[in-house]
């Protein structure tokens, strides 16, 4: 009965630790998301920084596959869904680069902080509801290990033009 009774219990945990592990990845194509190989950075520093189990990615731009980039500034010209479009595409290009420095998204333990900034006019002042986009994107990946704490801010400009800029700090294995 001891040994019946242990084997039940053991099934049970491996059941709950393999319910538990999403394959991030493959969340990815259940969203129809591609990542694509990073943008190099464009002035003097990397775009990531490991120290101990936590993983600084310096700030990402609306990156498309197709090398352009999301521009304008919101509250002139841009509406506010078109800046939460362009926050998600920011995610999408910092989950790119999260690929490339791990080569494994399901490393990603903890999305942990964000920074997010918006290209908006002095009067705009929904500067979270864009950065949404971002947010939203991280927890439709990664679940609860997408919620984090963040800051979304406003901005006179940002470079190129962007509409939105987003560096986050991940915790990983």
């Amino acid at each position: 009965m001891k040994k019946l009774l242990a084997l039940f219990v053991f099934a049970l945990v491996a059941n709950i630790s393999m319910a538990q592990k999403i394959d991030f990845d493959k969340k990815l194509k259940e969203l129809g998301i591609e990542l694509s190989t990073p943008t190099k950075p464009i002035a003097n520093y990397v775009k990531a920084v490991r120290v101990g189990n936590l993983l600084y990615l310096s700030g990402h731009g609306p990156d498309k596959a197709d090398g352009s980039k999301i521009t304008g500034k919101v509250g002139a010209g841009m509406t506010i869904e078109q800046g939460y479009e362009s926050a998600k595409q920011t995610g999408i290009s910092i989950l790119s680069t999260l690929k490339a420095e791990l080569g494994d998204l399901n490393k990603v333990k903890r999305v942990v902080k964000v920074l997010g900034m918006v290209n908006c006019t002095d009067t705009f002042a929904d500067q979270p509801k864009v950065i949404n986009g971002f947010s939203d994107l991280m927890v439709a990946v990664f679940g609860d290990k997408g919620k984090h704490a963040r800051s979304a801010v406003g901005m006179n400009s940002l470079p190129g033009n962007i509409t939105t800029e987003i560096e986050i700090i991940v915790e990983v294995e």
